[in-house]
């Protein structure tokens, strides 16, 4: 990830980049959405585990991390005899890109607030300069 916002316009982004832009994800986390979009039905943690070749507790911190960025969904499944287990599907991705416009919007928003703050602290300190050497 890029440092600087200079730096991000510079480099070549993937859509799936705008995972980590937006909340951080890390690389697996792209790896266990895409396998999660990638399938017809829902997953449990065990498959998920077994599909990308990790421990099971590494594929829940993932999913976990998917879900509170609202990439995730988990489903409860209730067995006849008793029981239920979990399963993830993935968020539908008009809902996610909603929410990415919500948050650039917020962040556009609140960016211009503070170069107008940038703008009048500056100018103001620019303008005692002059009079100071007046």
């Amino acid at each position: 990830m890029a440092d600087s916002m200079s730096e991000m316009l510079r480099q070549d982004m993937t859509c799936e980049g705008l995972l980590e832009c937006f909340h951080g994800t890390k690389e697996l986390d792209k790896e266990v959405f895409g396998l999660l979009v990638e399938t017809t039905e829902p997953l449990t943690v065990d498959d998920i585990a077994e599909q990308i070749d990790r421990e099971r507790s590494t594929a829940y911190r993932s999913v976990q991390r998917l879900m509170q960025a609202g990439f995730v969904q988990k489903e409860q499944i209730n067995y006849d005899q008793g029981g239920y287990c979990h399963v993830y599907r993935p968020t539908d991705p008009d809902q996610i890109a909603d929410e990415m416009q919500r948050l650039l919007n917020d962040w556009y928003a609140k960016m211009g607030q503070l170069i107008g703050e940038f703008r009048e602290k500056y100018d103001q300190q620019g303008e005692t300069a002059v009079a100071i050497e007046q």
